[in-house]
């Protein structure tokens, strides 16, 4: 009874305004203002003329006369519905190619239960820390030793190499929640393992294989070392690095287009996070609550 006594005391401190405003509301409102400020400045660069981006006078944080010129010279003027093609395709291709390796792999690690399993996990884990800026030098030999260089299948076969580790780690904590008894009664039922896969571990996995996607597509989506390696034509590049590569012209810096190649690329992220927020808090909760 202390103990509950002493839980109410404390929620009692925020039944007063000033106590909720200085310990609840005031450090939302500092958080949410850091973490959409970037964005509104992207919207308001995309629309702004080139008078007010570069003029020195009234207010930089309002658009007096807005203009759609810069999307105008983003979609027209450059291949960036090219752009736009491909990081759809290289992405969709490698989160479903590294979703497929990581359900395989993380099934066997946690379901088949062989010697040294935990051990293998582990090492999958470990192979996710290796940063993209030490692999991407191997890469490149064994990409141009394949003839793939310039190709669309030079990111959908090297992103892999950090999607899976991480998804692999993800789904092996929601394949550990769920009960092995369900599993042991298919084997008696005469049921195998590729049918217990696909029918009893992959519908109760459901959120963590969303969670698994929504991350390896977000990452293939941004990703930009890998791209500016391994393309080098205006047509095969990627939206991250088309806009960098395509809008800057020596010192001169096309911000209105910049920005608005920004704004069209992270909307895509944006509407599959917004459809999708609550399966992937579930899949991640489930794949760290143990």
């Amino acid at each position: 009874m202390k103990d509950n006594d002493d839980s109410s005391q404390g929620m009692a401190y925020l039944d007063t305004v000033g106590s909720r405003t200085v310990t609840v509301y005031l450090p939302l409102f500092i958080f949410v203002f850091v973490l959409l400020f970037p964005f509104y400045w992207m919207i308001i660069t995309s629309f702004k003329p080139n008078e007010e981006l570069l003029t020195q006078t009234g207010n930089p944080f309002w658009i007096i006369k807005p203009t759609l010129a810069h999307f105008h010279k983003l979609l027209f003027e450059t291949a960036y519905p090219e752009w736009l093609w491909n990081t759809v395709v290289v992405s969709v291709v490698a989160t479903f190619v590294s979703l497929a390796c990581s359900v395989l792999a993380a099934y066997a690690i946690e379901r088949l239960r062989f010697k040294g399993a935990r051990h293998v996990g582990l090492g999958i884990f470990l192979a996710y820390l290796v940063p993209p800026s030490i692999l991407f030098i191997p890469l490149a030999t064994i990409v141009f030793k394949l003839g793939l260089f310039d190709t669309q299948w030079a990111l959908i076969l090297t992103y892999p190499t950090f999607l899976i580790p991480f998804c692999t780690w993800l789904l092996m904590g929601y394949f550990r929640s769920i009960p092995y008894e369900l599993e042991e009664c298919a084997l008696i039922d005469g049921a195998t393992r590729f049918e217990i896969l696909m029918k009893i571990i992959l519908p109760l996995s459901v959120p963590g294989l969303i969670s698994a996607g929504i991350f390896a597509f977000t990452l293939s989506w941004n990703e930009f070392i890998y791209a500016l390696t391994f393309i080098s034509s205006s047509e095969v590049k990627t939206v991250p690095v088309g806009v960098v590569t395509e809008l800057v012209e020596g010192d001169v810096y096309h911000w209105g287009s910049l920005m608005a190649g920004a704004l069209l690329g992270s909307l895509p992220v944006a509407v599959m996070y917004s459809f999708f927020v609550e399966h992937y808090v579930s899949g991640m909760t489930g794949a760290v609550k143990e």
